[in-house]
């Protein structure tokens, strides 16, 4: 019987008014702004096109296993020093002109190099139409 009065009090405190005035309310504009962001690559056209045809044709060339991400994906390089560098010197441009990305490199000792490009919504599809990665 105790358990049934417990559990009635709690529903009647649940929808009772002044319960209802204990909640958090947001007075201020700050809660009602949305943070947007805008995919823009801040290169030129003409310097974009050689991007893709020299940096990001040659990584597109190493991948030996892609993965899909829920927010973007993980490509599997060789774990040479050539190609831990060559993913650096991309990350290291990428983000300059891509800010929304999100790299993530991790290497396994000789035999293997992962890169994870995410991002927030929208930035998958940003890799895939692109960098066509």
């Amino acid at each position: 019987m105790k358990k049934i009065v417990i559990i009635v009090l709690g529903i009647i405190t649940a929808f009772h008014p002044a319960s209802a005035q204990k909640k958090a309310v947001c007075t201020d504009e700050c809660c009602k702004k949305t943070k947007t962001i805008a995919f823009t690559c801040k290169l030129t056209s003409s310097e974009f096109r050689e991007r893709k045809a020299t940096v990001v044709a040659s990584l597109k060339k190493q991948i030996l296993e892609k993965k899909e991400l829920k927010n973007g994906f993980a490509y599997k390089f060789a774990g040479t020093d050539n190609i831990v560098d060559e993913i650096t010197n991309f990350i290291k441009t990428e983000r300059q002109c891509c800010g929304f990305f999100k790299f993530n490199m991790s290497i396994n000792g000789d035999s293997e190099t992962w890169l994870e490009i995410t991002g927030p919504k929208g930035a998958k599809d940003v890799i895939v139409n692109e960098l066509e990665m």
